[in-house]
């Protein structure tokens, strides 16, 4: 089975983390923002992994680092987990309809980090969550995974509905580019013989 744990501490934040890729969906998670809970509860539930997740952060300041750092962190743990990359599919993607709302997410753990995000949200909040901080969260995972992250809500209504159709869709986009190939056995997936 595929697992890491990492403890990420700077003067902002201090997140206690753990995954196990191979997981059954079970998760415990607080960071203090409960509609970052929720997404985070619901990513590892639609992946299929495993994840403990702890982070306390300087929400009298901003929620920015905390959210950021989250998905630094998630993006550690991941590039951890998955050691030197041999054998997995190493990109995947999902198109996610949530009711009204339909979300695309596209991974490629290729060895480097860009991120291009549209919500098309307009609302400054969806529960206690800064929407605009979802780029952010995308954008420190992507760089923490050294990963090509690709979300963008096609078409919705609702702000709900927007953001959680992309945590969804980027949770199963994972699960497939985290997942073995059996045909490539040990091989790393890359003509460059470096990841």
């Amino acid at each position: 089975m595929r697992r890491a744990k990492l403890h990420r501490e700077t003067a902002e934040t201090e997140i206690q983390i753990a995954l196990t890729i191979e997981g059954r969906g079970k998760y415990e998670i607080s960071t203090g923002i409960r509609f970052l809970d929720h997404m985070m509860e619901l990513f590892t539930r639609h992946g299929g992994f495993d994840l403990k997740l702890t982070a306390t952060g300087d929400l009298d300041v901003d929620q920015h680092h905390t959210v950021e750092d989250v998905g630094i962190a998630l993006g550690e743990v991941f590039d951890r987990a998955l050691g030197d990359r041999r054998g997995i599919l190493r990109a995947g993607y999902f198109v996610m309809p949530m009711d009204e709302t339909l979300g695309l997410a596209a991974v490629d753990f290729g060895g480097r980090a860009a991120a291009v995000v549209d919500t098309k949200v307009r609302a400054v909040r969806v529960g206690d969550l800064q929407v605009e901080l979802v780029a952010d969260f995308f954008e420190g995972f992507a760089r923490g995974a050294r990963a090509n992250v690709h979300a963008r809500v096609l078409y919705g209504r609702s702000t709900h509905h927007k953001i959680e159709a992309l945590f969804k869709a980027f949770a199963r986009a994972l699960r497939v580019a985290c997942s073995r190939d059996r045909r490539l056995g040990r091989m790393l997936p890359s003509t460059k013989g470096l990841l």
